[in-house]
């Protein structure tokens, strides 16, 4: 499943939850810091996905539909698979996605141990846990994040996070899948590309429902990049917020394009990039559950573009097999066996910041051009060319600016 689609599915999903909770009515709420001050505005509450129709004790379990991209995930988080045999599906359970709260059979494949792929999926890969040894982690440089609705006491971010405000979002509602999973990939204690890096968050409904049907309004992603700057504009000089990260594919069709493209443009001048699905030419790359995370040749084709050929020139950077925070729990993760781009931009937002611990003063270009220029091609077990980033060669290539 793509970026856009997790997304879509993510905001389908929710809203009928909450329909179902609230009726057809949405109400929409913003909530700000005081005026001079960083605050974290509200707590949502942490989700029970065990509780809602499906997600309790399951009587069979589903088939992978291999090369198929548009084939739907095996989706078990929060499952009861207890009752199941599932000694002859291996094949299938290799591209499951579970969370913290599965519950599996006492009997499984020997191919096969979640705590295992768990542990795995939350290491960035690709060096990036030898460049934090050496110091390199991120540490006062200021990302931020305009997603959807945060746990905002998980234990992946709770130290790092600095403010959590939400504009146009939805009154009353819990924590969601994205938030967590994005906030965890660019500043995850242990999942994340820049764990040190402080973090702000914006939670914002992309959009408006009308007539049962989601429609994209950019004027609220605008509204939150400006609101970005303004809290830009309030920390010292050796903390500032230097990118901001969107899981958002945007094009000139969706309504509100021109101010978001406006807000972009404001906030480079205030030397704080952003980046979203489109706005660099890089792709998410696969990884098989149990290859090392660490090395280069582990990384095939991503699982919703695998037979597809839109790989040229592009910038490669992990995607599938990824384990984040989860909104079940402050100490919870989800293992997702197929990623999206939406997986991609808060890692990017994570090596940006790295580059900027080591250079404070380095622009966005220039990060850009050493992350380019350090990638490494060859022809991966697909026969397909990647050139995948090398981020142990960009600090080097940065350190000697």
């Amino acid at each position: 499943m793509n970026s856009r689609m997790k997304l879509i599915t993510s905001i389908i999903f929710f809203c009928l939850v909450l329909t179902s909770m609230f009726g057809q009515s949405l109400s929409y709420s913003t909530l700000l810091s005081k005026d001079g001050k960083l605050e974290i505005v509200r707590k949502p509450s942490q989700v029970d996905y065990s509780r809602l129709i499906g997600r309790g004790r399951q009587t069979e379990f589903p088939t992978y539909i291999k090369g198929n991209s548009n084939a739907p995930d095996i989706d078990m988080r929060s499952c009861d698979l207890s009752s199941l045999n599932l000694k002859n599906r291996l094949e299938d359970l290799l591209y499951t996605e579970f969370d913290s709260r599965t519950k599996w059979p006492d009997n499984l494949p020997s191919g096969f141990n979640p705590d295992s792929i768990m542990e795995l999926g939350k290491d960035p890969g690709l060096g990036i846990r030898a460049i934090h040894q050496n110091g390199i982690t991120g540490k006062h440089v200021g990302i931020a994040i305009i997603d959807q609705a945060l746990l905002v006491d998980h234990n992946e971010y709770v130290k790092q996070l600095r403010l959590y405000e939400e504009i146009h979002w939805l009154s009353q509602s819990g924590a969601q899948m994205h938030g967590p999973a994005v906030a965890s990939i660019a500043v995850g204690k242990t999942v994340g590309v820049a764990p040190d890096a402080d973090l702000y968050f914006i939670a914002c409904w992309m959009g408006e429902n009308v007539n049962n049907k989601f429609e994209y309004n950019l004027e609220y992603i605008a509204e939150s990049i400006d609101r970005i700057i303004q809290i830009n504009n309030q920390l010292s000089n050796d903390k500032k917020i230097r990118v901001i990260s969107i899981s958002l594919g945007m094009n000139p069709s969706m309504k509100g394009y021109d101010l978001a493209t406006q807000a972009i443009e404001k906030a480079r001048l205030s030397n704080i990039e952003t980046v979203y699905v489109g706005s660099q030419n890089i792709l998410g790359c696969g990884r098989k559950p149990y290859a090392n995370p660490n090395d280069v040749g582990s990384y095939e084709s991503g699982l919703f573009w695998s037979g597809q050929s839109f790989t040229r020139n592009r910038l490669f950077i992990p995607m599938d097999s990824r384990s984040t925070a989860s909104p079940t729990g402050i100490n919870d993760y989800a293992f997702y066996r197929a990623g999206g781009m939406s997986w991609t931009i808060p890692y990017l937002a994570g090596l940006c910041a790295l580059a900027c611990q080591i250079k404070p003063d380095i622009r966005f270009d220039t990060f850009w051009n050493s992350l380019n220029e350090s990638a490494a091609s060859y022809y991966n077990k697909d026969g397909i060319e990647i050139k995948i980033i090398q981020p142990e060669k960009m600090v080097d290539r940065v350190k000697s600016l």
